[in-house]
């Protein structure tokens, strides 16, 4: 057996005690106020195991952008029916995000805070540079399929992240107070009736008309 304590059990249960003592951390203190100290003593490990897993404070701070990035990318594949068009597929995993941010909302509220912070750009970029290489593909197929309009799938991204983030971040602080399987719901709409033009149908998504 290999006497690497990151790969053990133990040892991948004291890596997400740390990731998880951070994040409240952050959120409560803010990154730079928070140290790694505090880290430590929050997560109840000696400081010398953080260094055993995250040279740096940025790199843990990475480490868990990835993570949850891991786990939203999970989200939306389990929401995602694999047999539906690729439009049906953005609406979904629309719905499935609002619903993801929703649940983490203090993560996202820590990022929303932290998002001008120069140090940590790089890797949040990296992450929103993932999920819209994800929807990308998404919008390519559908415009193949004839199921969208020709023009820049660029455009299309933004628009579909650009909803989802909104709409969330209205519900974070407080702007929209409906229940969040609603507002989950609306974003998938309104999400689908910009790509298409069309209304979506509570049953499939889509409905039977051609895209224009």
């Amino acid at each position: 057996m290999s006497d690497d304590r990151r790969h053990t059990e133990q040892g991948i249960e004291r890596k997400q005690q740390l990731l998880e003592a951070a994040e409240r951390l952050f959120t409560e203190k803010g990154y730079g106020a928070t140290r790694i100290s505090d880290i430590c003593a929050d997560a109840g490990v000696a400081k010398g195991l953080f260094y055993w897993y995250f040279p740096t404070k940025e790199s843990l701070f990475g480490e868990l952008v990835r993570t949850m990035r891991l786990q939203l990318r999970r989200a939306q594949a389990g929401a995602m029916d694999p047999n539906a068009d690729p439009v049906t597929r953005i609406r979904q995993g629309a719905v499935a995000s609002v619903r993801f941010m929703a649940e983490h909302q203090p993560y996202f509220a820590l990022l929303d805070v932290e998002r001008t912070d120069d140090a940590l750009a790089g890797v949040m970029k990296e992450g929103s540079d993932v999920y819209s290489g994800d929807v990308l593909r998404l919008i390519e197929a559908a415009q193949q399929q004839g199921l969208l309009a020709d023009g820049d799938p660029g455009f299309y991204v933004v628009g579909v992240l650009g909803a989802v983030s909104s709409f969330s971040h209205a519900h974070r602080m407080g702007r929209l107070t409906m229940p969040i399987d609603d507002l989950a719901q609306l974003v998938g709409d309104w999400v689908m009736q910009a790509l298409t033009g069309r209304a979506a149908t509570a049953a499939t998504g889509l409905d039977a008309t051609s895209p224009r």
